[in-house]
């Protein structure tokens, strides 16, 4: 009973890992290239898989591509949490995320681009199932930074006129504004200008 158990667990290990090689390597081209110009060829060519490895394990694209966008999404978050781990005061973390978003033109290149941005225009009126994942990403975002912002109102950091969740939401809109036209101008003026602009509304709009 042990060896087989040992043998699943092998088995187990081999599946995982060649499910993150795929999304390591298929995750940038679904963001760049989007969910319908990203064809099964494509994911094979560049995996050096067969189909039947990569369906076997992804049931089809449409799974792929959900997984893949979780993927970017993860490694995106996780990368601004440590960011924001560098102070435990709520309007310090609020001029980190300014200050993670200040480079994040050059970070998302190796993503392929903006995961939420790219994905949510893609997937508008096309794939509802990846567009859900979009607005469920956008909502726990935005739900982060208003908790961020209810934090530090309790605190005594932040005054208490403000709405968190609309402050949030005008933020977070602000940024996607500028990612989105730095990437089309290929102009970093549009994220360093636009996160001035935030660091400006923090220190008269938020700070006491």
């Amino acid at each position: 009973m042990v060896y087989f158990c040992y043998i699943y667990k092998i088995m187990t290990t081999k599946a995982e890992l060649t499910s993150q090689y795929i999304l390591e390597v298929v995750a940038p081209i679904f963001n760049k290239n989007g969910y319908a110009a990203t064809s099964l060829s494509d994911v094979t060519e560049a995996t050096g898989l067969t189909k039947g490895a990569i369906y076997g394990n992804f049931k089809n694209k449409e799974e792929l591509a959900v997984a893949a966008f979780r993927y970017n999404v993860k490694a995106m978050l996780m990368t601004i949490g440590e960011h924001l781990s560098q102070s435990d005061s709520p309007i310090e973390k609020l001029s980190l995320i300014i200050d993670f978003y200040r480079n994040y033109y050059d970070y998302s290149k190796k993503l392929g681009g903006c995961p939420v941005l790219n994905i949510g225009v893609d997937a508008n009126n096309q794939n509802p199932l990846l567009l859900e994942k979009v607005k469920q990403v956008i909502e726990k975002i935005q739900d982060q930074v208003a908790t961020i912002i209810e934090a530090g109102i309790e605190q005594g950091e932040i005054t208490p006129e403000v709405n968190a969740m609309s402050f949030a939401k005008r933020l977070d809109s602000m940024i996607q504004g500028a990612i989105f036209m730095t990437y089309t101008m290929d102009d970093d003026f549009y994220i360093q200008d636009t996160m001035d602009i935030l660091e400006r509304m923090i220190a008269h709009e938020l700070r006491i």
